[in-house]
């Protein structure tokens, strides 16, 4: 069942994203946030590709880094990195389109610029 993608992993970016966001709260460029998690996996021994050009096709002119994936863990799960103060559908839509473009199953939306990270993560399976 598609809940059960990838739990392991799942689990450890949450905490991984949980840990950043204790220690440095919200508030900070999204990069900052970006460069800390991407840190944290790597010491969680996962395979991470930070801004992953994403091409992107209209009439036949080819963009080859039309979109760019913040996080992309394991090529298992794409992660969308926010520091806003409240999400927007934009936000989730891009997340829908990386995942339709990268062929993943698994996608995490997480806002930092937020009190609680709880409030700021969401998560979509395809």
């Amino acid at each position: 069942m598609a809940e059960f993608y990838y739990p392991e992993l799942s689990k450890l970016i949450l905490d991984s994203a949980y840990k950043v966001h204790t220690e440095l709260g919200p508030g900070l460029l999204e990069s900052t946030y970006e460069t800390c998690l991407e840190y944290e996996l790597i010491n969680c021994n996962c395979k991470v590709n930070r801004q992953v050009a994403l091409p992107v096709t209209y009439r036949g002119l080819i963009l080859p880094e039309g979109y760019r994936i913040d996080l992309w863990v394991e090529n298992k799960i794409v992660i969308e990195l926010k520091s806003v103060e409240i999400l927007a559908d934009v936000h989730f839509k891009q997340l829908l389109t990386y995942l339709r473009l990268s062929q993943c199953k698994v996608g995490y939306l997480i806002n930092f610029n937020v009190a609680s990270l709880k409030e700021g993560i969401v998560r979509k399976v395809m």
